[in-house]
């Protein structure tokens, strides 16, 4: 996996660049895969895109109802289901939030994700050896693991040099 963008947006970020990018790469998922990529499914992701925290699904609501009538809440889960199938949005389970991704994940990869208690900033990196090693450590007890979530808090290196 290659990672297209660093894991924190740095100052001077070019959040609108950064959003054309990931609509442009979840119009060319979808394409290649023969799925539409819908109104409301462009107005989640956008949604998620307008910051790089993670939002709940009721924050996604509020945040449409801005610009057109609120829609209802499974509208927007299934469109957050749809997203999360196609790798364009990630759920973070400690924050039951979701956050958008324009990264291409290989079939497999594991992400840890890289919260900033500070900002709420979360960036993230590959761990799949990491997660191999969890899931090793877990079968050698006999345990079968379904799924894989690394979630590391702490301070981004922004938040750090803003203290």
């Amino acid at each position: 996996m290659t990672l297209t963008k660093p894991a924190f947006p740095t100052p001077g970020h070019d959040h609108g660049r950064c959003t054309e990018d990931a609509i442009a790469h979840a119009e060319r998922i979808c394409q290649n895969r023969g799925q539409k990529f819908t109104p409301i499914r462009r107005q989640v992701l956008e949604a998620l895109l307008s910051s790089h925290r993670p939002l709940g699904a009721y924050e996604v609501i509020d945040a449409l109802a801005k610009d057109m009538p609120r829609p209802a809440p499974i509208t927007v889960y299934r469109a957050l289901d749809f997203l999360m199938e196609n790798g364009l949005v990630h759920r973070i389970e400690s924050r039951n939030a979701f956050l958008a991704c324009a990264h291409n994940h290989d079939a497999g990869s594991v992400v840890a994700f890289l919260i900033c208690e500070t900002c709420g900033s979360v960036g993230e990196f590959p761990a799949t050896t990491l997660a191999k090693n969890f899931n090793d450590a877990a079968r050698s007890t006999g345990f079968v693991p379904k799924m894989s979530v690394v979630e590391i808090t702490g301070v981004c290196a922004h938040c750090q040099k803003a203290a």
